[in-house]
Order: structure tokens, then sequence, then C-alpha cells
């Protein structure tokens, strides 16, 4: 990610904070502007062309989305294309993350971080529906369908459009690493991190609140904890934390132990 990117995700993030009126509306609209930017070549190279003048590229926002979206959606797309981005996927990218964070925002009350890992190991666990989700043959919108069909009434309205909306824009990307990126972000989002447990054996809650409440001390945020339970670790924990691992696993000091006699 290039300098001019960092600084121009910055202010959109924040722009979107200091916006009101938020919901699934708006961020399903700038999921649907993403993929309409991400499909036209012509038109992401005007949005995110810095030798135009903001207020031209602002024109072509209102030009383009001003009739169908609403003026929240608008606004932040115009905030957006306002800034310089060093590439034009850079641009897709951060309203593909607008979205996310929108979508989270829309609904505070959700666990949409746990329903997203949750759906991840689903699709670690079945090959056939990855493969389903992540082929470029057929219609992207019957993936959209299928996953409304998979999450409907099992999980928050928000995880769904979340879901739904990245597996029809993979862009290249593995579905899995998208769910990963979108669970970061909506914790992000909602002042937390997102760490990954790993035990043979499933942890009971008080050990789940202990271990957060060291992690949140050592990390100086509040953490957020997605479980997995595998029979490898043998004993102990594996934790990671974005590109952190904290292994206290026996499997672990095993595998130290064998190299060390190896010489």
């Amino acid at each position: 990610m290039g300098s001019a990117t960092t600084q121009a995700l910055a202010a959109t993030t924040k722009a979107l904070d200091a916006t009101s009126g938020i919901d699934l509306t708006v961020a399903g609209e700038l999921f649907a502007a993403a993929r309409a930017i991400g499909d036209s070549s012509q038109l992401s190279g005007a949005l995110a062309d810095s030798a135009a003048a903001p207020a031209a590229r602002r024109k072509v926002v209102t030009d383009v989305f001003g009739p169908v979206f609403s003026p929240i959606t608008v606004a932040l797309l115009s905030g957006a294309v306002d800034e310089r981005w060093s590439s034009a996927d850079d641009l897709v990218d951060s309203i593909e993350e607008l979205a996310i964070r929108s979508a989270a925002l829309s609904e505070p009350n959700a666990d949409v971080e746990a329903e997203l890992f949750r759906f991840s190991r689903t699709v670690a666990e079945n090959p056939e529906l990855e493969l389903a989700l992540g082929s470029r043959l057929g219609k992207t919108s019957e993936k959209g369908v299928l996953i409304e069909k998979l999450l409907g009434g099992r999980a928050s309205a928000a995880t769904t459009l979340i879901v739904a909306s990245l597996v029809q824009q993979p862009r290249e990307r593995r579905v899995r690493q998208m769910l990963t990126r979108a669970t970061s972000l909506v914790a992000d989002q909602r002042g937390r991190i997102v760490a990954t447990v790993m035990s043979a054996m499933p942890l009971a809650d008080a050990q789940l609140e202990r271990l957060a409440g060291t992690l949140s001390q050592r990390y100086g945020r509040e953490v957020s904890l997605n479980t997995v339970v595998d029979p490898t670790v043998v004993g102990g924990l594996r934790v990671q934390i974005a590109d952190d691992v904290i292994d206290a696993s026996v499997s672990s000091r095993l595998a130290d132990l064998r190299q060390r006699l190896a010489g």
C-alpha cells in the first residue's frame, strides 16, 4: 500500500466515523459502487486520476451514482474520490472497506466478527463450497443468492450482506482471504482486534475471559476471540493476532525439542 493510499484511507475512514445515518442500505450501495467501479476500467481510471481536478471526479460520482444512490452514499463516494490514491485498485479496495465498516456500524449489537469467522471455518471445511464461491464460472449474482440461502436466518443481515457482496467481486482473492480481511475491519471499526485461539479441547468461559483480558492488556485494545478446536495442538494454546503468533502448545514445544536433538 503506497503512502498516498495510506493517507487517503485514513481520511475516508475518519469521514465515515463523522457521518450519521449509516445503515445497511448505505453499506449495500457502497458494495454496489465498488463492484461497478471495479468492473469498469474507464470509470475506475477517471475516479482515481490524480491529474483530474477533484471537482471533475466528484461530478463523475454525482452523474453516475447520484440518480440511484442515497445522498449519504454519494457524499462518502465523493469524499473518497477527493483523495489521492496510489492506484485505481486501491480506490476500489477503499470503497469496499467503507462498505464493510458501514455494515458493522449498521448492526452494532450483532456479533459480526464471530459470524464471519464461523462462515470462514465452514468454507475451509467444505472444499466444494469454497470451489463454488471461488469459481470464475457462472454468474456472480448467483453466488450472492447462494450466500443468502446459506446464511439467511442463521446470521445477521450485516454478515449476510458482507459475505454475499464479497463473493460477487473476488478480484483474484480467495474467499477465506476476503473473510479474514472483513473480520479484521469489522473488529477495527468497533475498536477491537481479533485473536484466533487454537486449543486441543474447548476452553471454558472463565478461561476465555482471562485470556481476553490478558491479551487486551498486552495490546492496549479490546480483543475479540475466535476459537478453534484442533487436536494436533496436543495441549496448551496457539494464539494468532494479525502477524503475531503466541505458541504455547505442547506440540510446538515438542517440535522445538526435536529440532534441538537433531542438532
